[in-house]
């Protein structure tokens, strides 16, 4: 009895939706494209920075450790506002500088991510590192504090935009638009898609680092906008 009832229920169901099916078939309906882009200008940097143990006047007695430079890194970027979870360690290599058999010491290298929101900073926290230990620095994301609502609004203006479109098709043919059948989301909304040159910031002595820094050739990052587009496709009753 209970298979009975189940086969009805099954039978009554795809009836159902056979029945919804047709009556759609023969709506009349208007398709069309919606689209809204904006410039927006990224609020938060997330920066990869590399440091690198290092002998003093090439003394193998006298080496910088990697754990002195980590911590010159670390004070100097709570100093200037980066919070502790956003101070990361992405990477560890070791390399060795001398291939003579009576130093074969590896020395040691480390990449750390760190997210910034107060870029105005930047310049004071790299100088508070030593310049020798510091391999290089560059962007490896972006990303923007309201994010979110940015992406709803493009979406929303996007799906208003397609109904525009569909009312100015259907007046041509002397009909008016009704509730929207289907609406489909194909936006890729990538925050990376456009990535900066990285410019590095590597410093051989403290020589040509006074020099560069004195030319005003510190950290130097240029933030660009980055053009956020959404495509929306939409299905219109036609009355």
């Amino acid at each position: 009895m209970k298979k009975l009832v189940s086969l009805i229920a099954l039978i009554a169901l795809v009836l159902s939706a056979q029945a919804q099916n047709a009556t759609m078939d023969n709506t009349r309906r208007v398709a069309t494209r919606g689209f809204a882009e904006r410039e927006v200008t990224p609020d938060i940097i997330y920066l990869s920075i590399s440091l690198k143990e290092y002998y003093q006047d090439g003394n193998s007695k006298k080496k910088v450790a990697i754990d002195a430079l980590e911590k010159q890194l670390f004070d100097a970027a709570m100093k200037y506002g980066v919070k502790k979870e956003d101070f990361t360690i992405q990477n560890i290599y070791s390399y060795n500088t001398e291939r003579k058999k009576k130093n074969n010491e590896l020395l040691q290298s480390r990449q750390y991510r760190l997210k910034v929101t107060d870029l105005k900073n930047l310049n004071a926290m790299m100088d508070e590192v030593d310049a020798q230990g510091l391999q290089s620095t560059n962007i490896s994301g972006y990303d923007h504090t309201q994010k979110k609502a940015i992406e709803k609004e493009l979406k929303t203006a996007a799906v208003k935009d397609a109904r525009i479109n569909a009312e100015i098709l259907a007046a041509a043919d002397g009909g008016n638009v009704g509730k929207a059948i289907m609406i489909n989301d194909n936006s890729s909304l990538n925050w990376n898609d456009i990535m900066p040159q990285p410019r590095a910031y590597a410093m051989k002595t403290a020589t040509l680092e006074s020099d560069n820094m004195a030319a005003g050739n510190g950290l130097d990052i240029d933030i660009r906008p980055i053009k956020l587009t959404c495509n929306i496709d939409a299905v219109f009753e036609l009355k």
